[in-house]
């Protein structure tokens, strides 16, 4: 009888550990705790804070930016630029492809123009933009829209023309034309590629983003988080540059595990598109 209880108890206990770990965040913060361990570790056998800060010195770091030393209004800054030259490259690119499908011409412009400047690296063009549009935001939103239009353009007119034939002749049996025909009916069946895309974009954008404020901030007057990174590095407040790229990675994995982790649920995945 006591074996039983005592097997019964186990079998009501022990789906909780299973289950716990399915959760994506707590996978995640596992990781993180393991890697800040590490670090943790490594910095205090180097004991170098100028080369290696601990982990305990870069936390207090960032809480000491983002209270007194402007960090906040640099995420801002940088976030501010961010979302218009993503936003306004993801449109463009929309645009790019919706024309594409209704031409082979189009088409074929499209995928060549990809082929050529999709492999070019968007930092290689900064000094064009310096020269054409000066030092300010407009300069970087050229460098963004050049990091996103081609990856998310080719995500795209890859997702729309593996639609099946059976949609698209639906699409034209109920008169569906131009640019209704691309929302009702592509776009709707691309949903996975066009997601997958904006992912990548969303990448380039970053890192692009951060790179070129390295050089020269947001505008003349003020810097985004690149500036913030370079700003500190020429001090050797190796802290505060460590608290600066903890700050990017961190912007990084919550919109990954919120904003397009959310989008998957509530779409492909709730719809069957994607396990």
């Amino acid at each position: 009888m006591a074996e039983l209880q005592l097997s019964d108890k186990s079998a009501a206990i022990s789906p909780v550990g299973p289950s716990l770990w399915q959760n994506v965040w707590v996978r995640r913060v596992v990781i993180l705790l393991l890697i800040g361990a590490v670090w943790q570790a490594t910095a205090l056998w180097q004991n170098n804070p100028i080369m290696l800060p601990s982990l305990t010195d870069t936390f207090a770091a960032l809480i000491n930016g983002l209270a007194r030393e402007g960090l906040v209004s640099a995420i801002a800054a940088s976030l501010t630029t961010l979302i218009k030259g993503y936003v306004l490259s993801v449109l463009i690119a929309l645009v790019l492809v919706a024309l594409a499908t209704t031409n082979d011409f189009l088409r074929e412009t499209l995928q060549t123009l990809t082929a050529m400047f999709n492999p070019l690296p968007a930092i290689a063009l900064l000094p064009l933009a310096l020269l054409w549009f000066g030092l300010g935001e407009a300069s970087l939103l050229f460098v963004i829209a050049h990091s996103v239009v081609w990856p998310f353009a080719l995500a795209a007119l890859t997702g729309f023309q593996s639609v099946p034939e059976t949609q698209r002749m639906v699409g034209r049996n109920i008169g569906l034309t131009g640019f209704a025909y691309v929302w009702q009916i592509l776009i709707p069946s691309a949903l996975p590629s066009l997601i997958s895309g904006l992912k990548i974009a969303w990448a380039f954008a970053w890192r692009t983003l951060i790179a070129a404020e390295l050089i020269f901030g947001v505008t003349a007057t003020s810097g985004g988080l690149g500036w913030y990174i370079f700003r500190n590095r020429n001090e050797l407040y190796t802290d505060k540059v460590f608290a600066g790229l903890a700050v990017v990675i961190l912007i990084g994995l919550v919109v990954e595990l919120v904003i397009f982790k959310t989008l998957e649920q509530r779409t492909i995945r709730r719809w069957g598109m994607q396990r």
